[in-house]
């Protein structure tokens, strides 16, 4: 029977995706790729809308060039964060590489709202020119 002082059984979770994030960053830092992509598949399947993790986990795909596999993770992202510009340049670049400039071109556009002298984006721009 839980009493007017017992814990929140809720906590215990809160506190391990906490400290599985903090260790999928210092994979990240420490370049082992492997396994932050390993560690951020597991808290994604607990906790689906780790904006930073999927960021993360989307990143990693995109580094070793699995462009279609890298965007379902930033579009869910965007979906927590729509004004994110990282997680659009990234997206934007994933599209540009898979050959997909109507869509790549999209995402400069929304890019260019949020910050207009967002220089990735000009970059990106004049090579779909």
């Amino acid at each position: 029977m839980a009493g007017l002082f017992s814990k929140n059984p809720k906590e215990p979770k809160e506190k391990n995706t906490l400290q599985k994030r903090k260790e999928l960053r210092k994979l990240v830092k420490q370049k082992q790729y492997d396994d932050a992509l390993k560690l951020g598949l597991e808290i994604l399947q607990k906790a689906p809308y780790e904006q930073n993790v999927l960021f993360i986990v989307g990143g990693i795909y995109y580094m070793r060039n699995q462009y279609q596999t890298a965007l379902p993770y930033f579009e869910k992202a965007l979906d927590i964060g729509a004004y994110d510009v990282e997680v659009l340049t990234l997206k934007a670049n994933s599209h540009y590489f898979l050959g997909e400039p109507k869509k790549a071109l999209a995402c400069c556009e929304k890019i260019k709202e949020i910050d207009p002298k967002n220089k990735a984006v000009a970059e990106l721009l004049s090579k779909l020119k």
